[in-house]
C-alpha cells in the first residue's frame, strides 16, 4: 500500500488532481528511478538535449514523494534498488503502488540483460514496456516519446469529454464564475469531477454548494446514474437511519412496508449530503461504516447489502475545528474530504455580481413576463457596495423581487429593498461583516414587524438560517 511509504492515497491523489491538464505544446516530463548515479546521468544526457524534462530519484520512497508533488508523462524505473539484489521484487512492489495511485500513468521498466522473465512479469502487472540495460539510445528515446505523447493525448481527450459532458447535461444550472477567486474552484471541478473521489464542499450559506455538487456529478462517469440529495442535518435523529439506510416492514411501529434508503437509491451514482456538520455523533459512526466498507443493513434487517456510491458533502461549518472540539468524528472527516472545494463568499468575488444579476434578471423576467431591460447605474452601484450576507441566494431573491416590484424598464435602487451600511472611514472601529449583518437583520425584522418568514424571504435566507443568525447575534 501507499501508506507503506508514509503517504496516504487521499493526499497523493489530491495533489495529482491539482496538476494542470497539459496543452498540446507542453514539454514532456519524465521521472527516472535508479539507484546507480551513472544510469541517471546517462538518461539525463540523452533526453534533456531533446527538450525533455528529466527528474531523477534513487529509491521507491522518493518516487512516491515525487508523484505526490507534481505530474509526469512517463516513468522510467529500475526493478532493483538494494545492493546485490536481483529478484526485482522492489520494482514490482513499486509498480503496484504506482498502479494503485494512477493506473493510466505509463511506466517503462529497466532490466539487466537477459532477465526477460522479470520484464514479462512487470508487463503483466501493468508496465507499458521494458528496456534492457545497456539500452540503445534510439529505442529509449522512441519509447519515451511514444508513451508520453499518447498519455498527453488521452488526458486531453478526457478533458474534452468532460467539457462535452457538461455541455450536454440537461437541466444543469448555469455556473457564473469569472472572478479570480473562483478560478481554483473551476480547476478543481474539472480535475476532480471525472474521478470517484469523495468531495467536501465548504462555504457560507447561499454560495452555491449544491450547484457545485451537480457539476461534479455531471462531470463524472456516474452522470447517467442518479444524484440523490438529502439534507443530512435536517433529519431527526430518530428517523436518520431509516432515511439514509432504509428499513424493513415491522422494524418499528410505523414501518408498514419495506423502504429503500438514500444510499441504495444512489447505488452506482452519487449521494449529496448537505449540512453534514449537523449529523448527530451516534449517526456519524454508522455513516463512517458505510463509507469504509460499502456495506449497510436496513433498520430491522440482518441482511448486509453492498452499495457503490460516490459521496459529496457540504457544510458551512469548519469541520476541522469541529473535529478538534470533539463534535465531529475526525475519521469521518478524512473519509469525506479526499478533496475539499471551498466556495468564497459573494463579497469576495464582487466581479461576478453584474453577470449573476443579469442571469437572474433574464430568468425572472421570463418567468413573470416583465419587459425589463436591465439595472440602472445607481441600482448596480448599490448591489456592488452591498455586503450580501446571504450570498448568491440572497442576490437571486433580491433580483426576483425587484423584477416583481419594478414599474419601469430599468430596476431602480428602491426596487432592490436592500439597506447599505453607513459608509465609514477606515479605522480600528470599522464595523465587521458580522456587525453589519446583525444590523441588517435588526432593520429587516423591524420593517417586517418581527415576522420571521417575511424577514427570511427579504434576506434571501431560510427560516432556519435566520433563526441561527438571530441566536448567534443575540437579537
Amino acid at each position: 500500500m501507499l501508506e507503506d511509504y508514509g503517504i496516504s492515497i487521499a493526499d497523493a491523489r489530491a495533489r495529482l488532481w491539482r496538476q494542470a491538464i497539459p496543452t498540446k505544446q507542453e514539454k514532456i516530463r519524465v521521472l527516472v528511478a535508479d539507484d546507480q548515479p551513472h544510469i541517471l546521468e546517462a538518461v539525463e544526457l540523452l533526453l534533456e538535449p531533446q527538450g525533455i524534462a528529466v527528474h531523477t530519484v534513487r529509491s521507491p520512497q522518493l518516487v512516491m514523494e515525487a508523484l505526490a508533488e507534481r505530474d509526469y508523462d512517463v516513468l522510467l524505473i529500475d526493478l532493483n534498488y538494494t545492493r546485490d539484489t536481483t529478484s526485482g521484487q522492489e520494482g514490482l512492489d513499486l509498480l503496484a503502488h504506482i498502479q494503485e495511485l494512477d493506473a493510466r500513468l505509463p511506466v517503462i521498466v529497466m532490466t539487466a540483460w537477459g532477465n526477460i522473465d522479470l520484464a514479462v512479469e512487470s508487463m503483466k502487472r501493468g508496465a507499458r514496456d521494458f528496456l534492457q540495460k545497456p539500452w540503445e539510445n534510439e529505442r529509449l528515446l522512441s519509447l519515451i516519446r511514444v508513451h508520453a505523447e499518447l498519455h498527453q493525448a488521452l488526458r486531453r481527450a478526457r478533458q474534452l469529454e468532460l467539457e462535452n459532458r457538461l455541455l450536454r447535461a440537461e437541466g444543469m444550472p448555469e455556473f457564473v464564475a469569472g472572478a479570480p477567486a473562483m478560478q481554483p474552484v473551476l480547476e478543481l471541478i474539472a480535475q476532480v469531477g471525472p474521478s470517484d473521489a469523495n468531495v467536501l464542499i465548504t462555504g457560507e450559506h447561499g454560495t452555491g454548494k449544491e450547484i457545485v455538487a451537480k457539476l461534479l456529478h455531471a462531470a463524472s462517469p456516474r452522470s447517467r446514474m442518479p444524484l440523490v440529495a438529502v439534507n443530512a442535518g435536517g433529519l431527526p435523529e430518530g428517523t436518520f437511519e431509516s432515511e439514509i439506510f432504509g428499513h424493513v416492514k415491522g422494524a418499528f411501529t410505523d414501518a408498514r412496508t419495506d423502504r429503500i434508503g438514500r444510499f441504495e437509491l444512489a447505488n452506482n451514482g452519487t449521494l449529496f449530503l448537505d449540512e453534514i456538520a449537523n449529523v448527530p455523533p451516534r449517526q456519524q459512526a454508522k455513516l463512517l461504516r458505510v463509507l469504509e466498507t460499502g456495506e449497510l443493513e436496513r433498520v430491522g434487517s440482518s441482511h448486509t447489502r453492498r452499495v457503490d456510491v460516490r459521496v459529496l458533502s457540504a457544510t458551512n461549518a469548519n469541520l476541522h475545528e469541529e473535529a478538534k472540539a470533539g463534535s465531529f468524528r475526525e475519521d469521518l472527516l478524512f473519509r469525506l474530504n479526499t478533496v475539499e472545494i471551498h466556495l468564497p463568499a459573494l463579497r469576495d468575488r464582487r466581479e461576478d455580481i453584474p453577470p449573476l444579476a443579469a442571469h437572474f434578471l433574464g430568468r425572472s423576467r421570463t418567468r413573470y413576463r416583465k419587459q425589463i431591460a436591465g439595472f440602472s447605474p445607481a441600482a448596480m452601484q448599490m448591489m456592488m457596495q452591498y455586503a450580501w450576507p446571504g450570498n448568491v441566494r440572497e442576490l437571486e431573491h433580491t433580483v426576483e423581487r425587484a423584477v416583481l416590484l419594478a414599474r419601469s424598464e430599468e430596476i431602480e435602487p428602491a426596487n432592490l429593498s436592500i439597506v447599505l451600511a453607513r459608509p465609514q472611514a477606515p479605522s480600528a472601529d470599522t464595523m465587521s461583516i458580522e456587525e453589519m449583518e446583525a444590523q441588517l437583520i435588526r432593520r429587516v425584522l423591524r420593517r417586517c414587524d418581527g415576522n420571521i418568514s417575511q424577514a427570511a424571504e427579504s434576506l434571501g435566507l431560510s427560516r432556519a438560517a435566520l433563526y441561527r443568525r438571530i441566536e448567534k447575534y443575540g437579537i
